[in-house]
């Protein structure tokens, strides 16, 4: 399957994600994550076993679904669950937040070997992923102190916060075509 770019730019969305491949604001914070994994992802062995080559296919979009079903499971339970729910849902919050590191690592090896357009969006989908997951840390432990209403609320902004990273994921993999098309520049 060929994947071309869209040149759709009266989506604001998508606007604003095509500008973001283009601007070179954005190199200085792609040169010092690249700098950053560099001692890890610089092995070809490890890089392979993260980018899913094991099994064939790319692992980042599968680990995806683990920390955010958990989390959209603990939002479900914090808004129709009621009070019998909320233990069940600070679990599921809880492991979202484990779920997460090793899921932001097979990004990062992704990330680590596309071109200059997908660093630039990518950098910025991990800088909202990361915002993403200290709410949620956040949340956690608003809850664990029982700032149950607050915590809540940050679940929800939370969300927010990844779904517009998602889009920024969404854009990387269906726009780009990465990982298989965009690691030429």
């Amino acid at each position: 399957m060929s994947h071309t770019r869209s040149t759709d730019t009266d989506n604001t969305a998508l606007a604003l994600t095509l500008a973001l491949e283009e601007d070179a604001r954005l190199d200085p914070a792609v040169a010092a994550a690249h700098a950053w994994y560099a001692p890890l992802l610089s092995h070809d062995r490890l890089r392979g076993v993260l980018n899913g080559e094991p099994i064939g296919h790319a692992l980042h979009p599968l680990m995806t679904d683990l920390p955010l079903g958990l989390w959209i499971s603990a939002t479900t339970l914090d808004l129709v669950g009621g009070k019998d729910a909320e233990r069940s849902a600070d679990r599921l919050l809880g492991l979202g937040v484990l779920a997460a590191m090793p899921t932001a690592l097979t990004g990062a090896a992704d990330w680590f070997s596309g071109n200059k357009r997908v660093q630039r969006v990518g950098v910025v989908h991990a800088a909202l992923n990361g915002v993403g997951l200290g709410m949620y840390a956040t949340a956690y432990l608003l809850r664990r102190k029982d700032r149950r209403k607050l915590g809540k609320a940050v679940v929800l902004a939370a969300g927010a916060v990844v779904g517009v990273s998602g889009y920024l994921g969404g854009h990387m993999t269906i726009v780009q075509g990465y990982p298989e098309g965009g690691l030429a520049d």
